[in-house]
């Protein structure tokens, strides 16, 4: 099975561990989580545990049977997964006026690949400094479905280059507009276009799409 589950608990020391013991006990694997307070209070205070699980579909019922039983456990909800709704993600980060046209590329792009069934997602912060926009490139790796970074700029290099290349060699490849500094030699596609830069992101993520960067790696356009 794969399932998505939001479990509202009590805020409470050992929550996290008591609810996945619950699902390893039924045989599942929690492939993703997330957890956050929604209700702060000293003694009734409650947060929201998110998980995407793996495991054997007919023990998916009692699992929620299990837990809906826990007394520190106020709702159980099941949902359709972040990758089925959301999906692959394109992630963009740089100044603010070439963040909104690489944007507008990648919107149009997905919305194309989205009515046939697709699922792509843009997500976009714009950032001035070196410090701030390597802290965030460094940090794409983390993003649960991140599938490609656009860099869109006038100048980036020095620790935000270090970045890219640390992003790279964990599988998540990178297009930059033509700008100064040392990151459009890095870049696996260099893209004159912001507009371009953002079509040509979704299309290497889509499955209906035909593009696939590694093609065109070091290459300029």
């Amino acid at each position: 099975m794969s399932t998505a589950i939001n479990v509202i608990c009590l805020d409470r020391p050992g929550m996290l561990r008591d609810i996945a013991a619950v699902v390893a006990k039924r045989g599942g694997n929690i492939v993703y989580t997330q957890l956050f307070v929604v209700e702060r209070g000293v003694n009734q205070g409650k947060a929201s545990v998110y998980m995407e699980i793996d495991g054997p579909a007919e023990e998916a019922t009692g699992m929620v049977e299990d837990l809906k039983a826990m007394n520190t456990i106020v709702e159980v909800s099941i949902h359709k997964s972040f990758e089925k709704i959301y999906g692959s993600r394109v992630i963009i980060i740089g100044g603010g006026a070439q963040v909104a046209q690489v944007a507008a590329g990648a919107v149009s792009e997905a919305d194309r690949h989205n009515l046939r069934g697709e699922r792509i997602s843009v997500d976009t912060i714009p950032l001035v400094g070196e410090d701030a926009i390597a802290d965030a490139v460094s940090a794409v790796s983390r993003l649960p479905r991140a599938s490609i970074l656009v860099l869109a700029g006038a100048l980036m290099g020095g620790r935000i280059t270090e970045a890219v290349k640390k992003l790279q060699s964990e599988g998540i490849p990178v297009i930059a507009l033509k700008m100064a500094g040392s990151v459009p030699d890095q870049a696996d596609l260099v893209v004159t276009d912001p507009i371009q830069a953002g079509t040509f992101a979704v299309m290497h993520i889509a499955s209906t799409a035909v593009f696939d960067i590694i093609r065109v790696r070091g290459r300029e356009f």
